[in-house]
């Protein structure tokens, strides 16, 4: 055994021994879309005392951060995200409307004296002058009342509490403590109240939240007058339920805002939603996974089978790297982690294909020198691809948001693992595996000692398949319009992260026919509700703007038409936030394909990354038009479908210009279009074999994924056939026509001989 190889397998233990103690003793931290709970995104805004600025939003990240801890929710979580932003998550908590009240309330408590009634603009002794400082309130029962300024404010509370009327036993009041110097101020404002006779409105003190007056009680008969109520402390009433009292009491415990709110994003997914999303998931990784690994061992044999266990070391490296990085591992996330499998299976398949190659031209160098010419070659078509994949992954990440962003996580650390899996511990396998003298002797049960069905048809028939590329050409012109024809006649289908609007999903125990909730909609108020269901009893309504309160209106109305109505989801996206998040996915698409056509510039030539960047966009006009044709509603989950769609389509692409390179470095005299097709043909076995192990994955997903995932798995398996034609018959004609008219001619031949598309490298 080499050095080499003694180096590679000691790492390979190390990174596999490292990652089964990570995956054995960290937990990974799942997204509130598999665990289920409720996630609000709040936005700081200019008030006319306070700039929304940095500052501002530390300390209402601080503030907000008190009243979670009040709701007494487990493992909450609040980061501020950008200058103005903040993310908080409630685990468990299903119903968002008490949390939405106490986070989004400004919490600005004063307390004032009344100096009378706003239609007299006088007591009942004696008028009292208007000063710039008063204020005109409608007290608890409506009428407007005129207030003085504020004698205390929030900051004097030392605590308050939700207290249960002990004489009557239902009533509930808040009980207020003061401290310092606020229970003295509380003893000279109400001092001063009691100065006044009994119903005198001056003789009233009324607390006013948030420019609200939610009490204005009567000081007492028993309280003398400039003594006022000593102690410290008061007690708020105002008929409130327990619900209201404690909300009361949360709000003046966590403080006052420095700056007011506005929920601009709020999703809330059902535990059952996330379980069902994960058994499904779970049931399509490991079915894909056999199938896959059937496939590959049927193919490679030995070899495949080496690559199946590493392909099962890949996971186990995903898993603990997700621990480690304490990145959350969310729907699309957990898609993605699936996805990479075939991502992995490429790696693989383009050692082999290369090692077959190898071992038909020099048969008496044997399987190990075949194999590592295999892995030696096959480098820069592996690392090319998975960086293009890298690109969309980070591209994702910077760009996206919410779920998005974690899939686009998920993808990236999937790609370098993949990379490990098959540089290193397939290597390290085959390595170990070929130097054996058993397997000497029977080079074909490697499954590289024979160059497999699809090379052998190719290399009988050698189908000129460039000289017919302007066909081609026009045949990819003719599905794009096709395509895209539905975006023009039945348009797009935006999802709410993109228009902005409300949108619940429901479990009904019973089918519910979509015209009569519709009506039942209509009734409640929402006459221009969508409402889409399907035969499994899964019903949704998308609407406007709701607020939480009219919410509730829509789970009445749906729970009383199906007798029983489970919410199992309920995003909320405001209509700010909705423009930015498509300005945002326009960038990703435009950003995802300048940076494949500057990195393919760079590897290549101009051409090449040109014609590659065409048949990107030629593969994302066409899902994108499918999808139209089909109804799909265009979201952010499909966004990260879009991306991954690129960089595979782009991969095949790479592999193919990959090949075209080496091949004109040794053969400077053959026409450009006769490289191009031989280089398509000796990869079309890499083509085939790959993009069989991801429909494997692919169609497990889209079978058995759940609802919440077959829109993300059918865009996928879409892009992927639409992809590999398109790297075969779109990159590769376009390539040879711009190299026809680029390239000079060669010398001594003019342009009008040079037969067409056959310009000389």
């Amino acid at each position: 055994m080499t050095r080499a190889i003694r180096v590679r397998a000691f790492f390979a233990l190390a990174v596999l021994a490292l990652s089964l103690y990570i995956t054995l003793t960290v937990p990974v931290r799942l997204g509130l879309d598999l665990r289920g709970g409720t996630q609000i995104v709040l936005e700081t805004r200019d008030s006319p005392t306070a700039k929304a600025d940095s500052e501002a939003t530390d300390r209402t990240l601080e503030v907000l951060r008190h009243r979670i801890d009040a709701l007494g929710v487990a493992e909450p979580t609040i980061a501020r995200s950008g200058d103005n932003r903040i993310i908080v998550e409630l685990p468990g908590i299903q119903d968002p409307r008490e949390a939405a009240d106490v986070l989004g309330r400004t919490a600005q408590l004063a307390f004032h004296p009344v100096l009378g009634t706003a239609d007299t603009g006088e007591t009942s002794r004696q008028p009292l002058p208007k000063k710039p400082a008063e204020l005109v309130l409608p007290d608890e029962s409506g009428q407007p009342v005129r207030l003085g300024p504020s004698a205390l404010t929030g900051a004097d509370v030392d605590s308050a509490e939700a207290r249960i009327d002990q004489q009557s036993g239902v009533g509930w009041y808040v009980g207020v403590d003061f401290k310092g110097a606020g229970g003295d101020a509380w003893a000279r404002l109400t001092g001063e109240a009691a100065c006044r006779p009994a119903g005198d409105p001056a003789r009233r003190v009324a607390i006013v939240l948030d420019d609200k007056v939610i009490s204005s009680p009567q000081v007492n008969s028993s309280v003398a007058c400039r003594t006022g109520i000593a102690g410290g402390s008061t007690q708020i009433t105002g008929s409130f339920s327990r619900d209201e009292a404690r909300e009361l009491g949360l709000l003046i415990n966590g403080g006052a805002l420095p700056v007011p709110v506005e929920t601009v994003e709020q999703r809330t997914v059902g535990p059952t939603l996330g379980a069902t999303a994960i058994e499904a998931s779970a049931r399509a990784a490991v079915i894909g996974t056999a199938l896959t690994s059937l496939f590959i061992i049927a193919v490679y044999r030995l070899l495949g089978a080496l690559a199946a266990v590493a392909l099962a070391c890949y996971g186990v490296i995903s898993y603990s790297a997700l621990a480690a990085l304490g990145a959350t591992l969310t729907l699309p996330g957990l898609a993605g982690f699936v996805l990479a499998i075939g991502m992995a299976v490429d790696a693989n398949v383009l050692v082999f294909e290369r090692a077959r190659e190898e071992y038909a031209a020099r048969q008496s160098k044997g399987l190990r020198a075949a194999l590592t010419a295999g892995f030696r070659n096959a480098f820069s078509a592996i690392a090319d691809s998975n960086i293009t994949t890298l690109i969309a992954a980070g591209l994702l990440f910077f760009l996206a948001s919410g779920p998005v962003r974690g899939f686009g996580v998920t993808l990236g650390i999937g790609v370098l693992a993949s990379m490990l899996s098959a540089l290193v511990i397939t290597r390290v396998l085959a390595d170990y595996a070929v130097a054996r003298r058993s397997v000497r002797r029977r080079p074909r049960l490697t499954g590289i000692a024979d160059t497999g069905r699809v090379r052998d048809w190719l290399v009988r028939r050698n189908p000129d398949l460039m000289g017919r590329r302007r066909t081609w050409l026009a045949a990819s012109a003719a599905a794009l319009v096709l395509a895209t024809s539905g975006i023009a006649l039945r348009g797009l289908d935006f999802g709410v992260e993109f228009t902005g609007g409300r949108l619940m999903e429901y479990a009904t125990s019973t089918p519910v026919d979509a015209d009569r909730a519709r009506d039942a909609l209509a009734d409640a108020g929402l006459p221009r509700a969508v409402v889409q269901t399907s035969g499994d009893g899964d019903l949704s309504v998308r609407t406007d703007q709701l607020s939480n309160a009219e919410a509730v209106k829509v789970d009445r109305a749906i729970g009383d038409l199906a007798g029983s109505a489970e919410k199992i989801r309920d995003e909320l996206i405001g209509p700010s936030l909705g423009d930015e998040l498509r300005r945002g996915a326009l960038i990703a698409l435009a950003s995802a394909l300048a940076a494949q056509l500057l990195y393919l510039a760079v590897r290549f030539r101009w051409t090449f990354g040109t014609s590659a960047v065409a048949a990107m966009a030629h593969d994302a006009l066409i899902l994108v038009g499918v999808f139209a044709w089909l109804g799909k509603p265009i979201d952010g989950v499909f966004l990260a479908a879009l991306l991954t769609v690129i960089g595979y389509s782009v991969n095949d692409s790479v592999v193919v210009f990959d090949r075209i390179r080496e091949l004109s470095a040794g053969d400077r005299k053959s026409p450009f279009s006769r490289l191009a097709n031989t280089a398509i043909l000796q990869t079309l076995p890499r083509t085939v074999n790959t993009g069989m192990g991801a429909v494997f994955i692919l169609s497990a997903l889209t079978l058995l994924g759940g609802d919440s995932l077959t829109d993300f798995a059918l865009a996928l398996l879409i892009g992927i056939v639409v992809g590999t034609y398109s790297s075969m018959f779109t990159a590769a004609p376009l390539a040879i026509e711009l190299h026809a008219h680029s390239a000079p001619p060669p010398p001594g031949v003019t342009p009008r001989s040079t037969p067409r598309g056959a310009a000389a490298i």
